[in-house]
């Protein structure tokens, strides 16, 4: 097995060390952009339409996230709420269908849309596709505690 020779370690050591370099500037550039770009619009008195974007923007964020909790809760609501568990994410529910009847008979992954996002994100499309596949399994670990 052959080693890299101590030269070609340095110069990829340099090589990542000017990719991190440009990385950071790059960063830097892009906030101080953002930041003059706000800076003008502020001045420019479109204040009251950036305070009111941004408020939009926040109650709808916190709307779905309320919705998402509260959906067992709403009339048409297709599972018995007690049998739901809010995990958040990457799914919002694991419904254990008839575990208030101490027959659980099946598992499900619930995803609650609600606004204009109806849409997966794409890591709940991987979470969907791997349950389609039937890429699911049961495991256990066991504490010791000795």
């Amino acid at each position: 097995m052959e080693f890299l020779s101590p030269q070609t370690i340095a110069l990829l050591c340099v090589v990542l060390a000017f990719c991190f370099l440009f990385l950071l500037v790059g960063r830097k550039i892009g906030l101080s952009q953002g930041r003059k770009q706000e800076r003008a619009e502020w001045e420019s008195g479109r204040l009251e339409e950036i305070v009111k974007t941004r408020l939009r923007q926040s109650r709808a964020v916190l709307g779905g996230l309320v919705s998402e909790q509260m959906a067992p809760l709403l009339p048409g609501f297709p599972f018995d709420p007690g049998d739901c568990r809010f995990i958040g994410k990457p799914v919002d529910f694991i419904v254990f269908k008839g575990m208030n009847e101490k027959e659980i008979e099946e598992v499900i992954f619930l995803e609650v849309k609600s606004g204009a996002s109806r849409s997966l994100n794409d890591q709940e499309k991987r979470l969907r596709d791997a349950v389609r596949a039937g890429r699911v399994r049961w495991a256990e670990f066991g504490v010791d505690y000795s």
